[in-house]
């Protein structure tokens, strides 16, 4: 009978220490209703979108920030080191890291254009052409026409300038109506080519000849941004775009908004309405302006086969006489703060606990449109579900399930919700020049951005390489996940600390750069991983809505990040950095040259930042190093990421280049060789 009770009793003991077991690893598990309630409010319409520095993004830093704090994390580590930002404990904005950014641009009471004919416009003017005539393009122009006195063009309604325009004046500039402003050396293709425009004020059309084909010849030229490069370069004093849209006020360009990584365009760039390059033309001696885009279109096409095959130099161009320009600028940038939100989790070990893993996700979005945005027009909220309010709640239910089992923790974990990564990393670039945990010390960093909508069960992920160590364990997660499915008594899954898991159809990559703020870490030499599950056809649109999350398959996907950090929390080996092998030679804008450089896509406008440098790449033998900043290459002045990258585009694989930079206080002059893409 004793026996019989002992047995009992221990049967007893046995189911509700299975129970109590069962009830814990439940708890511990990522929680599918917990994370469709974050992504529904950081997707809801509410937030309008996210756009760094609105407030939209400001409601979703507080709610992440309450939720750090419902969980218990730590908001500074109480002390400071230098190069290190401190989350002060009483600030009001509690858990988060403050960094500058520009929201947009506003007009200031001096900007004005006015245009002046005249009396006798001079006789119609044809193209001109650097080797092969074009006789057919604008060949039959109006003959002269009596003009009226000068005219003062509406600002809103007949132009506009352009938010990266620099603030200037510009007063009886001649005009030259140059095509649409494109140098494209690979094609064989420049409507500056025998146009003399130094002093003058370039006009151009808006876009491309090929239109809005994204695989044209001249697609990669399509940014008005290249256009006002192209004119600066050949020394106009001022780029005048005429506007694709009948009405003014539906082209995009008239909108006035500002890009954080472009700069200053080093001169007045303006949009005007198609009404007003009508009247200007009609004063220069020209055709009507729809006679003139049609005429100009049908030449390039007929040209462009030759061109492209590098059977000629070409060029359309018109210098508009009896016509002269006076252009005012006057722009002022609104500034407004953007927040990272950090919690700490302090670790138990008392040597290992000086030591952290970051896991972050972005938070920020598109707001309403514009700049990133891949829907046909502005206005509507784009509500980012997947990009990237599904990586914010990954970070949430992560920082719900160590603050539960913190007294296991042996390393610290920094959670990290970036701002500003959809306008070039703004945030987390800030982050690691003003870390809250000292990088020396911080020994991984894993990034979660689209992990919501995975399909056929496939997970992507990047940074394989950046460590010695990150290949074996995923393959180990993947080996033993995939015993359990196949083991004996009908086990399809197994249920672990951090909920369950079944192997993924993976692709790994082994680069460490990327465009998402793994990338800021990596440059720091810190190995990291980069979670993904595909983009989708909502990607970048409104249609980014929280109800197409596979919240399932998501639930997965943050066990599998949760099991891979406690892997190196354990573990009393910290991950070994490597150099990672590159994936991205062939993918560049299409460009035929690569040099390895690591650009920094915050503004600029005193030169282009490199955060890294590519191992054993063209950069790296010329002698460049991260934290250079570029001010001229191959002869082009370099004020930012859009002039280093145009003058990429003229550079030759093979042919040696003068590269100049600032290294500290040393100003140097490199020799590089760009390497032919593969």
């Amino acid at each position: 009978m004793r026996q019989k009770i002992f047995s009992l009793s221990l049967i007893l003991v046995l189911a509700f220490s299975a129970i109590a077991q069962q009830k814990r690893v439940v708890e511990s598990a990522p929680n599918v209703e917990r994370l469709r309630a974050h992504i529904t409010y950081l997707a809801s319409d509410k937030l309008e979108g996210r756009r760094t520095g609105s407030e939209g993004a400001n409601l979703a830093a507080e709610y992440i920030a309450r939720e750090f704090s419902r969980y218990g994390l730590r908001r500074s580590i109480g002390y400071d080191t230098p190069g290190m930002s401190i989350l002060e404990a009483d600030s009001p904005h509690r858990y988060m890291q403050e960094f500058g950014y520009v929201a947009g641009v506003e007009l200031a009471k001096n900007n004005s254009m006015l245009f002046t004919p005249n009396a006798q416009a001079s006789a119609p003017q044809s193209a001109s052409a650097t080797t092969q005539p074009v006789e057919t393009l604008l060949a039959k122009m109006d003959q002269q026409k009596t003009q009226a006195a000068s005219l003062d063009l509406r600002l809103g309604e007949d132009w506009m300038p352009l938010g990266f325009s620099s603030n200037a004046k510009v007063m009886n500039a001649p005009a030259t109506f140059v095509g649409y402003g494109i140098k494209a050396d690979e094609i064989g293709y420049d409507d500056y080519a025998g146009v003399e425009v130094k002093g003058r004020a370039a006009i151009a059309f808006e876009g491309t000849p090929d239109g809005d084909n994204p695989h044209g010849h001249f697609a990669q030229y399509a940014d008005v941004r290249w256009k006002a490069i192209a004119a600066r370069n050949n020394g106009a004093s001022a780029l005048v775009v005429i506007a694709s849209e009948n009405s003014f006020k539906d082209d995009r360009l008239s909108q006035l908004r500002y890009d954080n990584s472009s700069g200053e365009a080093g001169l007045p760039v303006v949009v005007i309405s198609r009404q007003a390059a009508e009247r200007i033309f009609e004063a220069g001696g020209a055709r009507p302006l729809a006679e003139m885009e049609q005429s100009v279109q049908e030449v390039i096409r007929k040209l462009a086969q030759a061109a492209t095959s590098g059977d000629a130099r070409w060029t359309a161009s018109l210098p508009l006489q009896k016509v002269t320009l006076s252009i005012t600028t006057d722009i002022v940038r609104r500034n407004a703060p953007a927040y990272n939100v950090v919690g700490i989790l302090e670790g138990s070990d008392p040597e290992l606990k000086k030591e952290a893993i970051v896991i972050g996700a972005h938070y920020d979005h598109l707001g309403r449109g514009g700049e990133g945005s891949l829907a046909p027009r502005e206005g509507e909220i784009h509500h980012g579900a997947d990009d990237n309010a599904s990586g914010v709640a990954g970070v949430l239910e992560l920082a719900r399930i160590f603050a539960a089992e913190r007294k296991n923790l042996r390393r610290t974990i920094v959670f990290i919700a970036f701002s500003g990564e959809e306008e070039g990393l703004l945030g987390s670039n800030y982050y690691v020049n003003h870390p809250i945990w000292p990088l020396d010390k911080t020994v991984a960093m894993i990034n979660m951005d689209m992990i919501g909508r995975m399909k056929d069960n496939k997970l992507i992920i990047g940074g394989v390489g950046t460590a010695t160590e990150w290949r074996n364990m995923i393959n180990a997660f993947q080996t033993m996940t995939t015993a359990l499915t196949n083991s004996p008594g009908g086990f399809a899954t197994k249920t672990t600390g951090f909920g369950t898991l079944k192997p993924f159809s993976l692709t790994l990559n082994e680069d460490g750069y990327g465009p998402s703020d793994h990338s800021s870490f990596y440059s720091k030499q810190i190995p990291v991983l980069f979670i993904f599950t595909g983009t989708h056809d909502d990607y970048h649109k409104p249609s980014d809505t929280a109800d197409k999350i596979n919240y399932e398959d998501e639930a997965r996907v943050i066990s599998f990040v949760g099991a891979i950090a406690n892997s190196i929390n354990i573990d009393p080996t910290r991950p070994t950095y490597t150099v990672a092998k590159s994936d991205s030679q062939g993918r560049s804008l299409g460009f035929r040259v690569y040099l390895g450089t690591i650009p920094n896509y915050a503004e600029a406008n005193d030169g282009l930042r490199l955060d890294g440098v590519r191992e054993d790449s063209p950069a790296a033998k010329a002698g460049l190093k991260a934290g250079d900043r570029i001010i001229r290459l191959a002869g082009r002045e370099v004020k930012n990421v859009y002039d280093y990258t145009y003058a990429l585009g003229e550079m030759k694989a093979g042919q040696e280049y003068e590269v100049e930079l600032v290294r500290g206080n040393e100003t140097l002059k490199l020799k590089i060789t760009p390497a032919a893409r593969k």
